[in-house]
């Protein structure tokens, strides 16, 4: 799972990116306009990982993985408006969801490149380019598309050239009225259709509300009424800042700060829900490991992610909720209280399944 994150300049996207991932990379006060890319991989924090550790005390510990990708190089100003590059936008489409790191601080040493903090206006900034980019690969499309197409069924892509046609027809017409290719109705066929575009408007969205120190009163008031998005919050710089120390001197200020949970912990849970997905667990004296899939996925596909022969030779999947398992005691203590159960390949796993595949290849 690869999420990017973008803003406009002197938002603080990489303080925030230094936090999310414990990182270092630089951090100054103005934009260089430079095409840097910082990517870090870390593990998905989950509570339930360390409890399976405690129980099967596994020779390996494998948790859930998430990269992040910081992506600089954005200028922006009032006279100028936003600048993206073809080679920024190209980056940016790489990624399975974004987060835009939208500025609600003040800092007089930190000048807005457009003058002013105004959180609701910078989103529907750099929105707008997405938008523009979505069209631009449309109307570059079409031409070629409307001369296979008066050729006729001699092609033998005429059926489906057809299709895609109609398609970004109707994506155009909704760009050209400001909605957001995520906040259409489309099939499972019309997004393979459009899968390799890699539209920008379609991709999950997170608003990240970088607060200053003390918090933003009007964080709770911004909106973003799209499908596939969530408005969340970070203060970024003072998150940066306990991410840089151990642990004892991080949990008091928290504790001063009254905060709770560390904004990663929050923001990955977020990401998945965004993604749609889920994690199950395969555990023993080996390895505990943490797996992810998508939402709904069947027991079959969740043995292809773990390996292509446990797909290919399924069987059976022996199943146990976490929370059952946990309760138990044991594996022993679950199969006799009967929540230790056998599943066939079209079982639903569920978020925090302990699942062991029975295969023959």
């Amino acid at each position: 799972m690869k999420i990017g994150l973008v803003g406009l300049p002197n938002s603080g996207k990489t303080t925030v990116f230094n936090a999310l991932t414990r990182g270092d990379a630089p951090t100054t006060a103005y934009s260089s306009g430079t095409l840097d890319v910082h990517s870090l991989v870390v593990d998905v924090p989950d509570e339930r990982v360390d409890r399976l550790v405690e129980m099967y005390h596994p020779k390996k510990i494998t948790r859930a993985k998430v990269e992040y990708a910081d992506i600089g190089g954005l200028r922006s100003d009032v006279e100028r408006g936003v600048s993206i590059t073809g080679e920024q936008l190209g980056l940016i489409s790489t990624n399975d969801a974004l987060i835009h790191v939208v500025r609600a601080f003040e800092d007089e040493n930190i000048p807005h490149p457009l003058k002013t903090v105004d959180p609701v206006r910078d989103i529907d900034v750099l929105d707008a380019e997405f938008l523009l980019s979505d069209l631009s690969k449309i109307e570059n499309r079409l031409p070629k598309l409307e001369a296979n197409l008066k050729r006729g069924k001699l092609l033998p892509s005429f059926e489906s050239d057809q299709k895609e046609h109609a398609l970004l027809l109707r994506l155009k017409e909704a760009l050209e009225n400001d909605t957001t290719i995520r906040d259409l109705e489309l099939t499972d066929d019309e997004r393979k259709l459009m899968r390799g575009f890699q539209f920008l408007t379609e991709k999950p969205m997170m608003i990240l509300i970088n607060m200053g120190d003390d918090g933003y009163p009007d964080a709770d008031k911004i909106e973003y009424p799209h499908r596939n998005s969530v408005v969340s919050t970070i203060r970024g710089r003072l998150e940066m800042d306990i991410a840089q120390l151990d642990a004892d001197d991080a949990a008091m200020f928290m504790e001063e700060y009254g905060i709770t949970e560390l904004s990663l912990n929050r923001i990955i849970h977020e990401s998945y829900q965004l993604l749609n997905r889920m994690v199950f667990f395969t555990a023993g004296e080996k390895e505990v490991r943490a797996w992810e899939a998508p939402k709904n996925a069947t027991a079959v596909t969740c043995a292809g992610v773990i390996h292509s022969d446990l797909e290919r030779g399924f069987i059976r999947a022996e199943v146990v909720s976490y929370d059952d398992l946990i309760a138990a005691g044991s594996e022993a203590a679950a199969k006799a209280h009967g929540t230790y159960r056998l599943e066939g390949r079209d079982y639903i796993v569920q978020d925090g399944d302990v699942l062991v595949i029975r295969f023959n290849v």
